[in-house]
């Protein structure tokens, strides 16, 4: 595999994370293939192979949805994430797509400036390396979250 695929895989990612945190959700459907799923689920349900997910979207206008239903629908309190996401790990899986595994940590910034640790866990991804645009695009994102207990304010996509 050559620093090419890494380096597109890595930027996917950063644009990404970069997008969640500065709150421009209306991007977040355009980083997943038209018929791409967004999984959020826990490591004890991933290792079991249990398909119970705690969030899952599969096409990008549920993606879409879920963006307009945060904006005018769900009341929850005001916040902000702050994504650190590992190296990644990235294997060629065929000549147009790559799988890879990075390890994320999520911050959650409350209204009143309060911070804690929100989520961690692995992203396990299958991308499509020439998306919309010539642009890598996630074909499948599966969040699994170190931790089985979740907030009630599990509100922005992870």
């Amino acid at each position: 595999m050559g620093i090419d695929v890494q380096s597109a895989v890595e930027q996917l990612h950063a644009r990404y994370a970069h997008a969640l945190d500065a709150d421009r959700l209306e991007d977040w459907p355009s980083f997943f293939t038209e018929t791409g799923t967004y999984r959020i689920t826990t490591a004890e349900n991933h290792e079991r192979g249990l398909p119970l997910p705690v969030l899952y979207a599969d096409s990008r206008a549920m993606l879409r949805d879920r963006v307009t239903a945060l904006r005018h629908a769900n009341i929850y309190e005001a916040q902000r994430y702050r994504h650190t996401v590992s190296a990644t790990l990235v294997e060629r899986d065929g000549t147009s797509a790559a799988r890879a595994t990075s390890h994320f940590q999520v911050l959650r910034i409350m209204d009143t400036g309060e911070s804690m640790l929100f989520a961690s866990g692995r992203y396990l991804d299958r991308i499509r390396l020439n998306g919309a645009g010539g642009k890598p695009q996630f074909e499948e994102k599966i969040v699994v979250c170190d931790s089985r207990r979740f907030d009630t304010l599990l509100a922005i996509p992870l």
